[in-house]
């Protein structure tokens, strides 16, 4: 790698490697990123949708059906990313230490404001 790349590179990132054949410029047609977007954006919104439907169901049958779609549907979602991830089109940003210590003990300060102290899982 020459110096360029590696002062654009954040230690902090965690990601795979796209896909050796994945073009570097992005043309018109689709490809396998295009495709998993599309489905990935799909999932998400039938999530989104069975949360409302699971929320407003009156019987309880539909909702324990509703509920097990939900479930399996989240699944699907979640595959998706993970696939997504794999194939290098998603990466993620590393955390440093301090800062989860940090927002950690501000909102375990927040415990206090239970209404049933002793209730939080640690």
């Amino acid at each position: 790698m020459n110096q360029n790349q590696n002062q654009n590179q954040n230690p902090n990132t965690i990601k795979n490697p796209k896909p050796a054949y994945e073009p570097q410029v992005k043309g018109p047609e689709l490809n396998d990123r295009d495709r998993l977007n599309d489905i990935l954006a799909l999932e998400k919104y039938l999530t989104d949708s069975f949360n409302v439907s699971a929320r407003e169901a009156s019987h309880a049958g539909l909702h324990q059906d509703i509920m097990t779609v939900l479930n399996e549907t989240h699944q699907c979602q979640y595959g998706m990313y993970e696939l997504m991830f794999r194939k290098g089109h998603y990466k993620l940003e590393a955390e440093e230490q301090n800062k989860l210590d940090q927002s950690h003990q501000q909102f375990s300060g927040y415990s206090s404001q239970f209404p049933y102290p002793g209730t939080l899982v640690q």
